[in-house]
C-alpha cells in the first residue's frame, strides 16, 4: 500500500503556489514537487535499513528558480544539447533559446523544470500533466506531457508520455543528483556500466563520433570508483565524467543500463531504461548552487543519471534516429530505478 500524503504548499515568487506530496510504500518514500516534476527528497534503506535521502535538492521555490543545475527536475522539452539552437522539421527551420555556449540545453531558459505542472494521485504513486503552448523556448507545436512516478516494492518506475501537434523533437530525462550516503561527496561510490559505446564530444558538449568504451578510461564494464574519473586525461576538458553512453539498439522495452552502489552505506541504485542513451554527469560545476538548510552544495556531491534521446538527435540522426516525434505519435520514456542493500 502506497500512502499519500500533502504537504504544506510553498509560494512562487512568479506568483501561485507549488504543491508538495509525500508518497511512501514502507521501503521507499519520495517527495515530489509540482514545480519542474521535481523530485526533491528519495529515502531508501541503507545496510541497516535506516532510511536515509539520496538525492540533493532545496528548501524554497525561490532556491530552485536561483540555481540552473535542474535540480530532480524533469528535463525537457528536449533533454541534454541541441546545436546552435537549431534543427530543420517538414521544411521549416527552427530557432530555440539559446542557454549554454551556443546550444540550447534542456529545453531552454524557461524549460519544464522551471514550469507549474499540475499534480494529481495514483493509487500506486502520483502523476504530474504539462502542457507547453506552440513556441515555447521555439519549439514548435502544443506538447501535452504526462509524467508518473510509481512506487513498487523497492523500485521507482518514472514514465513519460508526450506528443505534439507539430513536429517536434522530444526527449525527457529525470535530472536527479544521487548521492546514496548523504554527504558532501559522491567519490568514493563506484558505478558500473553495461553499455561499451558512447559520444565524442567537441568543446561545447555536441556529439561528433560513436566511440567505442572497451578498453578505456571509460569502459565501467566493471565498476570503477568516481574518484578515479578526476584527474584523468579523458575527463580533464570536462572536470569530472559528463559522458553519453549508447545503448545496444533493441524492441521498445527496459534494457539494464548500470549500477551505481556505495560501500559506506551499502546502498545501491540499478538503472533500467527504454531510452537509447544516458548522460552520466558527476556534478563537475555544481559547486555554489545553493541547497537545503541554505548550505551550497560541492562540486562532485552527486552523480546524475539520465536516460533520454541521443543528444543533438534532430541534427544526427545517423546516431540513433532523429529524435522527432509527429502528430499522432507518442514519446514514450519509461525507467525503473532499483534499490538494494547489502546484507
Amino acid at each position: 500500500m502506497v500512502r499519500f500524503r500533502p504537504l504544506d504548499p510553498w509560494i512562487d515568487p512568479r506568483g501561485g503556489q507549488i504543491e508538495r506530496v509525500r508518497i511512501d510504500n514502507g521501503t521507499i518514500a519520495l517527495e515530489v514537487l509540482s514545480l519542474g516534476g521535481i523530485i526533491r527528497s528519495l529515502w531508501t534503506p541503507d545496510r541497516d535499513g535506516e532510511r536515509g535521502n539520496i538525492v540533493l535538492g532545496c528548501d524554497s521555490v525561490s532556491d530552485y528558480l536561483a540555481q540552473d543545475a535542474h535540480l530532480g527536475a524533469i528535463a525537457g522539452r528536449y533533454a541534454n544539447r541541441i546545436a546552435n539552437g537549431q534543427f530543420s522539421a517538414d521544411g521549416q527551420r527552427y530557432q530555440l533559446d539559446i542557454n549554454q555556449d551556443s546550444n540550447c540545453l534542456h529545453g531552454g531558459k524557461e524549460g519544464f523544470s522551471r514550469k507549474h505542472w499540475h499534480l494529481g494521485q495514483l493509487p500506486d504513486g502520483v502523476r504530474l500533466s504539462l502542457v507547453s503552448a506552440d513556441g515555447d523556448m521555439g519549439f514548435p507545436g502544443k506538447c501535452t506531457v504526462q509524467l508518473d512516478y510509481r512506487l513498487v516494492g523497492n523500485n521507482l518506475y518514472v514514465e513519460m508520455l508526450a506528443s505534439t501537434d507539430k513536429t517536434c523533437p522530444i526527449s525527457l530525462t529525470q535530472h536527479s543528483y544521487f548521492n546514496l550516503d548523504g554527504s558532501s561527496s559522491s567519490l568514493q561510490h563506484a558505478l558500473q556500466v553495461d553499455a561499451t559505446q558512447y559520444l565524442a564530444m567537441n568543446d561545447v558538449g555536441v556529439p561528433t563520433q560513436i566511440c567505442d568504451s572497451r578498453n578505456t578510461a571509460l569502459d565501467l564494464q566493471q565498476a570503477k570508483p568516481l574518484q578515479s574519473f578526476i584527474g584523468a586525461e579523458e575527463f580533464t576538458a570536462t572536470s569530472g565524467i559528463d559522458h553519453c553512453y549508447l545503448l545496444p539498439k533493441t524492441e521498445p522495452q527496459l534494457q539494464r543500463f548500470g549500477r551505481l552502489s556505495s560501500t559506506v552505506s551499502g546502498r545501491g541504485m540499478t538503472l533500467y531504461t527504454n531510452q537509447p542513451s544516458v548522460q552520466v554527469y558527476g556534478a563537475n560545476c555544481l559547486q555554489g548552487t545553493i541547497g537545503k538548510n541554505q548550505q551550497p552544495l560541492a562540486q562532485y556531491q552527486g552523480l546524475c543519471i539520465e536516460p533520454q534521446q541521443v543528444p543533438d538527435a534532430p541534427n544526427q540522426a545517423k546516431i540513433a534516429g532523429d529524435g522527432l516525434i509527429r502528430p499522432g505519435e507518442i514519446y514514450h520514456h519509461i525507467s525503473r530505478y532499483q534499490f538494494d542493500r547489502d546484507a
